[in-house]
């Protein structure tokens, strides 16, 4: 069985947030046909208390500085996806009437957690993997924010685990930090056995098959019928 992972399409994420992925909005009608496609859905969601050890404000550091914490590399960023804000939602457009759970990530404040699956140090899971698992799940999609960071590793835990993985190209955005982390993040799931598509894979429709031309008409009974009339006349 397949399943849909949509990755954070929360409104910090989109243009306006306070962490906005450049046209991150633009890949919702997309992740929305894509729905159509599947039959199990899920989607995963920044979900980080206040004061959160990958804020930038609790360290009194300026956003995007790289420090270490605990011993593991941390990016600061600015405060976003607050428990119970508004930018912590998904956004409105979303169709959320077809996910069948969200899994919160980042709840701990010590560690951040990109990935859908695991926590940055790999000790605690946020159960999506048993979840895909009790469904009989073997192939995930992957559509989100952003594509250098969450979805990456989302897309690399999902490879580690046992499932074929595939990234909607189209149906995903990166931040691009730095210059060319997208396309960085690309060869490295490539590299990992992720398989990278676009939507049209999936969403295309044959082609409507051209109509018929209609039959030449045959000009044999009527060459016989004049050669009769010629011969009663």
């Amino acid at each position: 069985m397949k399943a849909l992972i949509l990755v954070d399409i929360q409104y910090d994420f989109c243009p306006g947030g306070s962490l906005a992925v450049p046209e991150g909005d633009e890949i919702v009608p997309i992740a929305n046909r894509l729905q159509k496609k599947f039959d199990l859905i899920v989607a995963t969601q920044d979900w980080h208390p206040r004061g959160h050890g990958s804020f930038a404000s609790t360290h009194g550091k300026p956003p995007y500085e790289a420090v270490f914490i605990n011993g593991s590399p941390q990016t600061l960023w600015p405060d976003h996806c607050v428990q119970g804000t508004h930018g912590a939602e998904l956004v409105a457009p979303l169709d959320k009437t077809r996910i069948a759970r969200i899994f919160q990530k980042g709840t701990d404040p010590r560690i951040d957690s990109y990935s859908g699956f695991l926590d940055a140090d790999h000790k605690n899971s946020t159960g999506l993997a048993d979840f895909l698992r009790e469904h009989d799940v073997t192939r995930v999609y992957l559509a989100g924010l952003a594509t250098d960071y969450c979805v990456k590793y989302t897309a690399l835990d999902a490879a580690q685990l046992g499932f074929e993985t595939f990234v909607f190209l189209d149906a995903c955005r990166g931040v691009n930090l730095h210059p060319g982390d997208s396309e960085a993040a690309i060869r490295e799931m490539k590299a990992a056995g992720v398989k990278i598509i676009r939507s049209g894979a999936i969403l295309k429709t044959p082609k409507p098959r051209a109509p018929r031309k209609p039959a030449r008409k045959s000009h044999v009974r009527r060459r016989t019928t004049n050669a009769k009339e010629k011969k009663r006349g």
